[in-house]
This record gives C-alpha cells, structure tokens and sequence, in this order.
C-alpha cells in the first residue's frame, strides 16, 4: 500500500471532538432552523391578514364614494387611494382601464405603477370581478404579496359604463422578513461562536480525561519483560480511573507469573544441571575396558535419567494443576473418595494405613485432583516418616470425631508416641465444625516432622526437607503441586506439628466451594 492510499488515523481526541461537534451543530442548525420556519409563517400569516383588512377598508370606501349623485369612477378611485394609505413595507396602485393611474401620495416604500407585470398580470386576474390575492417576484428580485380589489363603475340610469377599476396593495415580504432574518443571522453567528468556544474547550477537557489513557500507552511502551515494575499513576474515580486500576492489576498478575516462571525455568535449569553433570562426569572418568566400571555407570546414569524424567513429570503436573479450568467439579461422596485413596495409597509402601475419621456427605470438587493431591501427601509420608512399626493393627480404623480429631493436632485411636506408632501413616477428612464449614482432608506421618523455619518453605517449588530425616531424593515438587491443587480449589494447604511428633499436612477447601447445597 502506497503511503498517499494509507487511511488517516484519527486519535481518539479528535474523534470525540468531532462527533461533539457535529451532534452539536446538527443541534443548533435543527432547532434554529424550525424557529426561523414558525415565525417565518407567522410573519406571513400576519402580512395576509393586514392585506385582507386594507381589501376591506378599500371596498368600505369604494362603496360610501360611489352613493353620492355625482360620483364617478375616477372620483371613486380617487377617495379609495387618498383614504387607504398603505404602510410601511406597502404601497398602492389604482389601474383604471388596465393602466396604472393613481398612486398614493407622500412617500412609499416602493412604487407599483413601474411594475408593468404586476398591473398585466392584476388586470388578467380581476376579469371576473373577483378579489384575488398573490405572490410575485419583480424584475428588481423583490417578492410582493399582494391583494387586488375590483372597483365598481357607480350605476348611472339608462347609462352602460364598460370602465373597469381595481385597486392593488402590494407589501414587500423581504422587509417584512428582515427583521427575522438579522435575528437568525445573528443566531447562526452565535451558534458559529458557540461551536469554537465547545470546540476549544472541549479539545483540553477531553485531553485532561485522556490523560490517563495516553499514560497509559506510554506505560506499556516503556513496560517489557525485563521491567513490569512501573504502574499508572490513578487519579479521580472515573472509568478512566478503573481502565487505570485494571489495567495496574493486570499488569501485577504479569508480573507475578512473568516472575514464577522466570524462578521455576532458574530453578529447573539449577535442578537439571546436576544430574547433567554428574551422568557427563562418569562417562568421562569411564573405563570402558573394565565391565565393572561400565556397569557400574550404567547403573548411575539411568538412575539419573530416571530422577530427570521424574522432574520432567512432576514439573507437568504442576503446570496442569495451577492451568485455568483444569478442574472438572461434580459431586463426590467423601467417605468414599477417602476409602479410595487409602485403597490406593497401601500400593506405595509397606505402612499401617489407617482412616481416623470420614467425612460424611457430599462435597462438590475433582475428585482425581483430589486424589493426586492427597497421594502426593501419602508418598511424601512414606518418604519422610518413619519406615519401622512397634505393632498395632495394620486394619483400617474409623472415627467419629469432630474437627478436633484426626484433623487437629491429635487423632483419635492413634498411639501416644512416636516410638509406639513407627510406620503408621494416617488419612482422615472431616468438615470443620466452627461457622466455616470447610472440608478438610488430611495424611499425617509419624516422622522426625518439619522443623519451625521449614515450615513456609517445604511449599515452594524444588524446596526438600532437611537432610535430618527428611530425604533429599524427590523433585521437590510435591508440595507445590499439592498446594496447586488446593488453590484452585479455592483453599489451601496447612501444615502442623502435632504434639507427639511427626507432621499433619491438611487440604482445607472452603464450604462454599467443596459443599453441595453451600451458600
């Protein structure tokens, strides 16, 4: 496209200005010209009723002259022009036998024995003898509304008279107009003035209301990935204002991700970079002549290869957990769901799995979600609590208690040490009984638990407990995943360190969430 065919792109300001103007002007111009088109008509309607009332005057006195014993046509004619003067913007003609003869006295506005088209045409008009009223345009390009009396010849006895007579008064409708038409005129200069001055107010108003909207383009101008840190200025409390405000939250929300991932692609590189190495170093140092050697190696990077593809994976889930609409909501039975995750839980390791307590009812939430999330909590239990077992039954114990059992710091029907209650890993869920009403679901292990400065941290991403009791061989992953799962349930993960040792990770989802029926 040439640069002369580009379309002119008209800013926001001028298009708002120009509609404001144009709506405006289309105002002014409609209701000026409906107010000139009704005192035009008036102006009009006035000129013909003066017309009607001078006819009526002229016959008055065509009739008084024309009773006396010697009037004539002429004398008649010459009474009806000397009585009826006309007024301003008017003036008067007697035609007698078709030719002008007598006009009034002293000075008029205009003179209509000149006006030979006007006395043809006055003269064809009254033939019947009928009163006749018009409209006629004059070679000077003067419009004259007019009315013609027909004057009857007096009646002499035994005596025809052929004569003929009328009387014309014509007023020049221009003059009448003119006034109206200063008036308008100085409407339309006014409305014209009028028009500049919104014109030029409005060009700095709406430059000061799009102020921000112009801030706003420069902002994200300015704004790329490497720097999300400046905002808008918000000023007022307009739409503006909001456009504003949005679009600063929204901006905060791109930072924020922009941030994570920047965090979890440093953390996955540092994560990744280690089994690398140590794999390359191997194969490097590798003496391919001695079987053992080789073997050996062999044997140390698949178990590498294996804890990257493992990364890989939970780095996935993780990424599908927090993805929006990710979750498929539909109504669970929670007893149930909690009988399937401990069915599904004693394939991870050899432990007591015991439920302390169901959850009676419905709750509305994704189930598979749920699952994943509270085996993730089963598998890190195993991984961290403690793998021996002093005796006690490996059957499924049920409780009945409240918020305060199994998803506090106690449980109900647990032992009452660590040492006595070594390789127990217990699973329970319950609704809070406080005003919330939330659903909680829990796994608590018997372990050496989570020391009080680790307790924020297990739940960022690549974060292993201390190497204490708490292995370092996972991804790290776990717990973000977890807490991935609960947020977008719209709940969250706790964690306690119950009197008696090990640790109690509870999903807490709220009841107008994970109920059915909630408000």
């Amino acid at each position: 496209m040439s640069p002369r065919s580009r379309p002119v792109r008209l800013s926001v300001r001028v298009r708002i200005l120009a509609t404001l103007l144009i709506v405006a002007g289309l105002g002014m111009a409609v209701a000026g010209s409906t107010a000139y088109l009704v005192q035009r008509d008036r102006v009009l309607t006035s000129v013909d009723e003066r017309l009607v009332a001078l006819a009526g005057d002229a016959a008055e006195v065509a009739a008084d002259s024309g009773s006396a014993a010697s009037a004539t046509l002429d004398t008649v004619m010459t009474d009806v022009v000397q009585r009826v003067r006309p007024g301003s913007n008017e003036s008067a003609l007697g035609i007698v036998d078709g030719r002008p003869a007598l006009s009034p006295g002293g000075t008029v506005a205009f003179r209509l024995d000149r006006d030979q088209q006007l006395v043809d045409r006055v003269v064809s008009e009254t033939a019947d003898g009928e009163v006749v009223r018009g409209t006629l345009a004059t070679p000077g390009e003067r419009a004259l509304r007019y009315i013609a009396v027909p004057i009857a010849s007096p009646s002499v006895p035994g005596q025809a008279d052929a004569r003929t007579a009328v009387f014309v008064i014509a007023v020049d409708v221009a003059s009448e107009l003119a006034p109206l038409t200063d008036a308008f005129t100085t409407y339309a200069a006014i409305a014209a003035l009028a028009l500049a001055v919104v014109g030029v107010v409005g060009w700095f108003v709406a430059g000061r209301l799009l102020r921000p909207i112009r801030s706003l383009t420069a902002a994200a101008t300015r704004i790329t990935a490497s720097d999300l840190a400046e905002r808008i200025p918000v000023t007022g409390r307009d739409d503006i204002s909001q456009l504003t405000v949005t679009v600063n939250g929204m901006l905060d929300r791109l930072e924020v991700a922009l941030t994570a991932q920047r965090q979890l692609l440093d953390d996955v590189g540092h994560e990744l970079k280690t089994p690398v190495t140590i794999v390359r170093g191997h194969l490097e140092l590798m003496d391919a002549g001695d079987p053992l050697d080789v073997a050996t190696t062999r044997e140390l990077a698949i178990d590498e290869l294996d804890r990257m593809s493992g990364l890989v994976s939970d780095i996935a889930r993780l990424a599908e957990a927090g993805r929006p609409g990710a979750l498929v909501r539909a109504p669970v039975d929670v007893a149930e769901l909690t009988d399937r995750i401990r069915a599904k839980a004693v394939a991870l390791a050899d432990r007591q799995w015991v439920i302390v307590e169901r959850a009676e009812g419905v709750g509305v939430l994704d189930a598979d979600r749920i699952t994943q999330a509270m085996l993730q909590l089963a598998a890190n239990a195993v991984s961290h609590g403690s793998a021996t077992s002093a005796g006690g039954a490996a059957a499924t114990v049920t409780g009945t208690g409240g918020a305060g059992s199994a998803g506090g710091a106690g449980s109900k029907g647990m032992a009452g040490s660590t040492g006595e209650a070594g390789g127990r890993i217990e699973l329970g869920s319950n609704w809070a009984a406080d005003a919330s009403g939330d659903l909680r679901l829990w796994v608590r292990d018997f372990g050496p638990g989570v020391p009080p400065d680790a307790r924020v941290r297990v739940f960022e991403r690549f974060q292993r407990g201390p190497e204490h009791g708490r292995g370092s061989g996972g991804s790290g992953l776990g717990l973000a995943i977890v807490s991935s799962i609960a947020e977008a349930h719209g709940g969250r993960v706790e964690l306690e360190a119950p009197v008696d040792g090990g640790a109690l990770f509870r999903i807490v989802i709220p009841a107008a969430e994970g109920r059915e029926g909630s408000a």
